[in-house]
C-alpha cells in the first residue's frame, strides 16, 4: 500500500537504526539503486535476487559502491546450491573431471504462460493474492525493449565457481548472438488472434541468445538464454574436462578409464550421490520445505550466517557483476568485456 503512493517508501525504510541487513527482492530495474542506496544508509550486508543491474555502467555503480562504503553485497543465486551442481563441483574439485576444457550453462525455460500472466494464478495454479501480482507486469517489458541474455546467472554461476572466476582466473572476452524473435508473437495469436492489440508489439529479445565466453585460463563457456518457444524446463548444464564430462539434460556422464564401458554414457546419479556435497549431506532433511528444492534454504544460510560473523560473503561484489554484466546486448559483432 504505500508502495502504490510512494514509491521510494523503501529509502525510509532503511532509516531504521536497528537493522543488520537488507534483502532486495523487486523487479530488477530497481535492483541497483537499491543496493546503491542500502549502502549509502550504511547498512553493511545486501543481498539482492538476481541481477544486480541491467546496463555496464549499473554493475559499475555497485562494484564503486560496494568499495567506497566497504559493504558485502551478495547476489543470491541459488542454483549455484543445487544439490547436482555442488556434488559435481565436489567432483571437479577431486580432479575426477581432470583438468576442466569447457564448460555450458543457461536459462532455458518456457516462459510464454508468465510472461502474459492474468496476475491471478502462476500457471501452477497458486494463487497471487486478492487482487494478484503477475510478473507480466515487469518481465514482460524486458522481453519487448531488450535483446540479450536477460536471466545468465543461473548458468554462469556454478560453471565460475568450478573454474575460479575471480579467484586465480576471469572472463576476457563474448561473443553474443540472437535469434528472430517469433515465440511471443505467435504465442499471442494462438491463444487470441491477430486482432489482438499485443499482436502488434515489436518484441526485441530473441527466442534464443547463444553467448560464448573466453577465460583467462583457456576455458571456454557456452551460455543460452531460450524462454520464448516450447520447451522443458532445463539449465543445461555441461561440465566437460580431459578426463570426462557431464551433462544434467539427460542425467549422464561419462569418465574414461571409470566408467564400466567405453564410448557408453551412463546415469549421473550414482555419482551425484557418492559425491554428495557435504552441505547437502549434513543439512539435507533441513531443506525441506524450502524453495527451488532446497537451494533457497542454503542461500540464504550463507547469507544470514555471514552477517552474524561479520564476515564476508561466500559469493561477493565481484561475482555478481561479473555474472549479471553477461546481460549486455545481444548482436552479430564480436564485443569484448
Amino acid at each position: 500500500k504505500i508502495f502504490k503512493t510512494d514509491p521510494y517508501a523503501w529509502k525510509k525504510l532503511l532509516e531504521l537504526k536497528e537493522l543488520d541487513a537488507v534483502i532486495i527482492s523487486t523487479p530488477w530495474e530497481w535492483h541497483t539503486q537499491m543496493i546503491i542506496g542500502s549502502l549509502e544508509a550504511g547498512i553493511k550486508y545486501v543481498g539482492t535476487e538476481v541481477m544486480l543491474g541491467i546496463t555496464l555502467q549499473d554493475h559499475w555503480d555497485v562494484v564503486k559502491a560496494a568499495e567506497h562504503h566497504k559493504g558485502q553485497v551478495m547476489m543470491l543465486e541459488n542454483v549455484c546450491y543445487r544439490r547436482d551442481v555442488l556434488a559435481v563441483l565436489n567432483m571437479v574439485r577431486q580432479g575426477l573431471f581432470g583438468e576442466i576444457m569447457h564448460l555450458q550453462g543457461g536459462y532455458q525455460h518456457d516462459l510464454r504462460a508468465i510472461k502474459f500472466n492474468d496476475g491471478k494464478s502462476n500457471n501452477t495454479g497458486v494463487e497471487f493474492g486478492e487482487k494478484g501480482y503477475s510478473e507480466a507486469r515487469w518481465r514482460t517489458a524486458h522481453s519487448i525493449h531488450r535483446n540479450g541474455d536477460l536471466y545468465p546467472t543461473h548458468g554462469i554461476g556454478p560453471v565460475a565457481e568450478m573454474i575460479d572466476i575471480n579467484r586465480g582466473n576471469r572472463f576476457i572476452s563474448l561473443s553474443s548472438f540472437s535469434t528472430k524473435a517469433r515465440g511471443l508473437h505467435n504465442y499471442i495469436v494462438d491463444h487470441s488472434s491477430e486482432q489482438h492489440p499485443n499482436a502488434k508489439v515489436k518484441f526485441k529479445l530473441g527466442d534464443v541468445v547463444t553467448t560464448m565466453i573466453n577465460c583467462a585460463n583457456g576455458e571456454t563457456i557456452l551460455l543460452q538464454h531460450d524462454t520464448n518457444l516450447p520447451r522443458p524446463y532445463s539449465l543445461g548444464f555441461r561440465v566437460q574436462g580431459t578426463r570426462g564430462l557431464w551433462m544434467d539434460v539427460n542425467d549422464s556422464i561419462y569418465l574414461e578409464g571409470t566408467s564400466p564401458k567405453g564410448h557408453t554414457w551412463e546415469a549421473a546419479q550414482p555419482y551425484l550421490d557418492k559425491y554428495d556435497h557435504p552441505l547437502w549431506a549434513r543439512w539435507s532433511k533441513d531443506t525441506e520445505g524450502a524453495g527451488h528444492g532446497g537451494m533457497d534454504f542454503f542461500v540464504l544460510h550463507a547469507f544470514v550466517e555471514a552477517i552474524k560473523r561479520k564476515t564476508a560473503t561466500p559469493m561477493d561484489v565481484y561475482d555478481g557483476a561479473a555474472w549479471s554484466a553477461i546481460t549486455r546486448p545481444a548482436s552479430s559483432r564480436r564485443c569484448c568485456a
